[in-house]
């Protein structure tokens, strides 16, 4: 049986032409990734991307142009059974964030460590200059080669 995990991410650069990422502990691992998560059953991609904004940073988004799809065997970094196919779009903020922003990598608050104790899982947001961004910014290895593209435009 074929075993598809579907990620939609969303790039989004402010007007100071800074990129938000997600700093993640997740199964005993800190990643830093692109906003986003997995596809649910019944949900396109766009509808995915503006759910995910929406649950993990309470802000309205517009999805904006294609960027990129897996067109490469990509494994999951936490199942091996599993086939990663991630998609990317750019997003556009339509409201203030208000979540809260860090300017350190994986400067989780007690309150994002109290969620962690529950759930074995805590995430937090910051913005990365354009230009200290790069490949290097992100930890998994599609959204690496997502980074350089967009970096290259």
């Amino acid at each position: 049986m074929n075993k598809f995990n579907l990620r939609v991410y969303g790039i989004l650069i402010n007007e100071k032409r800074q990129v938000l990422v997600s700093d993640e502990f997740i199964r005993g691992g800190y990643y830093t990734k692109f906003p986003g998560g997995g596809l649910e059953f019944g949900e396109g991609t766009r509808d995915c991307l503006k759910r995910e904004f929406m649950e993990e940073m309470s802000l309205k988004v517009e999805v904006g142009e294609h960027i990129y799809t897996t067109d490469y065997f990509q494994m999951s970094a936490f199942n091996p059974e599993h086939q990663i196919i991630s998609i990317y779009y750019y997003a556009r903020a339509l409201e203030p964030i208000t979540a809260p922003l860090r300017d350190k990598l994986f400067d989780f608050d007690a309150e994002q460590l109290a969620i962690y104790e529950k759930t074995n899982e805590i995430e937090t947001f910051r913005f990365i200059d354009w230009d200290k961004f790069s490949g290097e910014s992100v930890t998994l290895p599609i959204d690496k080669l997502v980074a350089d593209l967009v970096k290259a435009c």
